[in-house]
């Protein structure tokens, strides 16, 4: 699907507040509530938008510390890194995870209340699985994200990529 001026700026306003009514994405994009209502209709049934969901303080959550785990394992073989990208997936300690290249396989991202949680995660968890060789962690002090995501101009070519889940 090709995006124009609208469907990027619709986008835009989507992910500044996905709780606005159509009529007022409308009115902040310049178009009709049915033109709007249409297109955001068509960006979500071509996977351009994945979903809506609630942004949350994860200090106010009571998960004020996070970490950025490496994490080597052994063998490297597609059912042992299929699996343990599941499990390590659903602990709820894990706000995010990478299957990545390089020295290690995966890069975890957790949030837990403080640092002895981190070492709970590390000893408790990581290392009592045979398939982990390897560990390192790095405690981030802050963590910014972007709140916005353009997407890339349609002249520059693009590789097809899985989405992320």
């Amino acid at each position: 699907m090709e995006l124009d001026a609208l469907d990027r700026a619709l986008l835009r306003e989507l992910q500044n507040d996905a709780r606005q009514t159509n009529r007022d994405l409308a009115a902040k994009t310049g178009v009709s509530p049915s033109t709007s209502l249409e297109r955001v209709r068509l960006l979500r049934e071509h996977g351009i938008i994945t979903g809506y969901h609630a942004a949350l303080d994860l200090e106010a959550a009571g998960r004020s510390v996070q970490a950025l785990i490496s994490v080597r394992i052994r063998p490297p073989a597609r059912p042992v890194i299929e699996g343990f990208r599941e499990w390590a997936a659903q602990l709820p300690e894990t706000i995010g995870l990478f299957v990545t290249s390089g020295a290690y396989d995966f890069l975890i991202h957790i949030a837990v209340p403080d640092v002895n949680g981190v070492y709970a995660f590390v000893i408790d968890r990581l290392t009592e699985r045979r398939e982990v060789v390897d560990v390192q962690t790095t405690m981030a002090y802050e963590h910014v994200q972007a709140r916005s995501i353009e997407p890339a101009d349609a002249d520059r070519p693009r590789a097809i990529a899985h989405r992320s889940r």
